[in-house]
């Protein structure tokens, strides 16, 4: 069975969506599926408006894919189905009707900066650090480039990709990642209820027509994301990946 938990509570017509894993908040295939469908339910839910997503602990926001899961990948199929997990999760933040605030309290990596770069506003504190540490370990973050390069730009994200140094919160502020950021969880949290309870007593309809225009042009993702997730299902099968993996979780 799965470690971790996918909640929500729905106050006033904003819905709190945690999730959380005991290894920093990382995402094990089942955990991935689980906040997918959970996503699903709140989009069919006429009685909710916005979606606050948000992770457990005040240390890590995301660690990104199971490494165990990884080092676990024999063949290309099942190598694409771990990656589609992501892809899965990005497509159903894109098409929801519902606007997602983001709320990341610390260090994002890999996946956890695809999940941040697809919320439509976005709240940190200085301690939210990013990391793309995927070309480092011979993968490539290639099924969530589409929705970081769309945030920060081309530039900003090779930089971030190709370097796989962590980068402040404030870098990410500056190239467009985080909407606010701010010195600690208490201040982001009173500016992020006042923002998305205000939000909630908008129009229903005029939030929806918002969050179309916000995602216009991207109805390719439906074979695009799926196209990178069986490059990186292929990468993740070589043994220079196999070894950078056994390293790098050690």
């Amino acid at each position: 069975m799965t470690k971790g938990n996918i909640t929500y509570i729905v106050i006033n017509a904003v819905a709190k969506l945690q999730f959380s894993h005991p290894k920093s908040n990382a995402f094990p295939s089942e955990l991935l599926q689980q906040l997918i469908d959970t996503i699903q339910i709140l989009d069919a839910d006429n009685d909710v408006r916005i979606i606050v997503l948000e992770s457990a602990g005040d240390k890590t926001f995301c660690a990104g894919a199971s490494f165990d899961e990884l080092l676990a990948i024999t063949n290309l199929e099942d190598g694409t189905k771990f990656f589609s997990g992501f892809a899965n999760l990005l497509n159903a933040m894109r098409t929801c009707s519902k606007l997602i605030i983001g709320r990341v309290q610390g260090k994002a990596v890999g996946g956890g900066v695809g999940i941040i770069a697809a919320c439509d506003y976005t709240f940190a504190t200085e301690q939210a650090f990013i990391k793309l540490s995927e070309l480092s370990i011979g993968i490539g973050p290639f099924v969530i480039a589409p929705a970081i390069e769309r945030k920060i730009g081309l530039s900003a994200f090779s930089e971030l990709s190709l370097s796989t140094n962590w980068h402040t919160a404030d870098w990410a502020f500056q190239k467009g990642l985080y909407t606010h950021v701010f010195n600690d969880v208490l201040a982001m949290d009173i500016t992020l209820n006042d923002f998305s309870n205000n939000l909630a007593t908008f129009s229903k309809e005029a939030l929806y027509a918002m969050k179309k225009v916000l995602w216009q042009n991207t109805a390719h993702w439906e074979k695009l994301l799926y196209e990178r997730a069986a490059i990186s299902g292929r990468l993740v099968l070589s043994e220079e990946t196999k070894k950078a993996l056994k390293k790098f979780k050690s």
